[in-house]
């Protein structure tokens, strides 16, 4: 049976990955940097390149499904912090694939999240998991992607959203100096724009007047060198903490709410430590509703490949 091509792509990294049909472990995960390579397909040739140098049997591969950081709503992808941009239909023709799969990378993430082991994840705070019910997802990356799972009989069903482009809401008045230094520079101020690396950026100058590169931000912050970047990472740990029970409200999400992405799991202490499990139950007369959910860190290396895998499986056994 021929190895099927797997991948998540976000806005600075593309995973990929090779997987036998029906089996869990994935062969060859290699991750690419976007900006290496002019398009998608290249990014793909050049991992498929590898692989087949590495001796594995790439030649027969008909089927892939790649989770991208973006909306899929029909044939043309044009990827929002990346500059990708392709056709569905044009890529698997020249990919010479019978089937190409193209999906958002959170709702690929979310239809991961049943399956998590307890290994696979870190719990913050209270709550009760509650089985058969909606599971919410929110992850800050180079983006914010918002996203989830929905129980239909023995299956789940994934929500494909761009949640993270809601409107910023303030919670105290740290945050609303903060949006109204980016109301000038930006109009409408997302949750993104202030959840993702540049987010982290963005705070830090509107509460200092200083620019400073995420990575001098956390790295300060861990070190205990700078109050300042403390104070941000403190700031962008509470808003998530804020817009994940926003999240996990509007999802009814009892199952459990997850946070992704790339920054999080790289602020450790400061995280657990953090506001984000209060702000996220400070949702006045629903706070009881709130503190009954649980919150999960996804600590999984790779769980969108899991994710996309099981919708690839889904697709193929539909078609046949």
């Amino acid at each position: 049976m021929s190895l099927r091509l797997l991948a998540d792509i976000g806005g600075t990294n593309a995973r990929f990955a090779l997987q036998e049909p029906g089996q869990s472990a994935f062969a060859d995960i290699e991750v690419l940097a976007c900006a290496d390579h002019a398009t998608l397909g290249d990014a793909m040739r050049a991992y498929l390149g590898k692989a087949a140098s590495r001796g594995l049997a790439v030649d027969g591969l008909r089927h892939a499904a790649l989770a991208i950081a973006n909306p899929v709503e029909e044939d043309r992808v044009s990827m929002t912090n990346h500059h990708w941009s392709f056709s569905i239909e044009a890529l698997r023709v020249e990919q010479g694939l019978e089937t190409l799969l193209v999906v958002n990378d959170f709702a690929a993430l979310a239809m991961s999240l049943p399956h998590l082991e307890e290994n696979g994840r870190e719990r913050i705070g209270g709550g009760l998991e509650l089985p058969n019910r909606p599971i919410g997802l929110i992850g800050p990356g180079t983006g914010l992607g918002v996203s989830g799972v929905i129980p239909a009989g023995e299956r789940w069903i994934a929500l494909a959203s761009e949640g993270g482009h809601v409107s910023f809401a303030p919670a105290n008045k740290d945050e609303v100096a903060i949006l109204e230094a980016l109301w000038g520079e930006y109009g409408h101020v997302s949750a993104e724009r202030l959840l993702s690396g540049m987010g982290l950026e963005l705070i830090h100058w509107a509460l200092t007047g200083v620019r400073k590169d995420a990575p001098s931000i956390t790295g300060a912050a861990l070190d205990g060198s700078s109050p300042e970047c403390r104070r941000t990472v403190e700031a962008f740990c509470a808003i998530l903490g804020s817009v994940a029970g926003n999240v996990a409200l509007t999802l009814g999400a009892t199952g459990g709410m997850y946070i992704g992405g790339g920054i999080v799991p790289r602020l450790g202490r400061l995280f657990t430590e953090s506001q984000f499990r209060a702000r996220f139950e400070d949702k006045g007369r629903l706070s009881p509703y709130l503190a009954r959910i649980p919150t999960y860190l996804i600590t999984e290396q790779y769980p969108a490949l899991r994710g996309v895998s099981a919708m690839l499986a889904d697709h193929v056994a539909s078609q046949q």
